[in-house]
């Protein structure tokens, strides 16, 4: 390959996955990492080999100690980066289905229930984690795109909804 990588050259995959109990309540992880902490839910990065699916359940696992299943697509958030055109690519999805104890938290952080809205209204959210929310909770979505410098976050949220 040349030294002249071409513009967007880059793509990074990620997973996140929301969690619901018959009551409700979603599991929350309160993440300590500082790369993004605070209130979140499970995921991580998909590993070579892995497919998209495959990598949420096993971030699914290694957090929480819940053995997921069924999961159920809830859209795709975006992040592009607009000095390089790197990309960073999340899948969301829920699941309903899960079996195992709960871990009391690992080294992400700790594990615990929580009401949507409770969530959904806290100070404690981690960056920009607000605005995967309406993906998660509010249906009709099925895109976040983002566009920043690698640096900051203020932008401008572009949603796109299902045809």
């Amino acid at each position: 390959m040349s030294e002249n990588k071409p513009f967007g050259y880059g793509a990074k995959f990620y997973n996140m996955t929301m969690v619901v109990r018959e009551d409700g309540k979603v599991l929350v992880l309160d993440r300590i990492k500082t790369d993004w902490p605070g209130l979140t839910f499970p995921g991580g990065k998909a590993e070579k080999g892995e497919g998209f699916t495959a990598s949420a359940i096993r971030e699914i696992k290694e957090e929480t100690g819940l053995s997921v299943s069924s999961l159920i697509p809830c859209g795709v958030v975006h992040w592009a980066d607009k000095t390089t055109g790197n990309r960073y690519i999340e899948f969301l999805y829920k699941a309903l289905t899960f079996e195992g104890a709960l871990l009391s938290g690992t080294s992400e952080g700790n594990v615990f229930w929580m009401e949507p809205e409770e969530l959904r209204a806290s100070d404690r959210l981690s960056p920009n984690f607000g605005l995967y929310l309406p993906l998660f909770l509010d249906g009709g979505y099925s895109e976040l795109f983002f566009e920043w410098d690698g640096v900051s976050w203020e932008g401008i949220p572009q949603y796109f909804a299902y045809s």
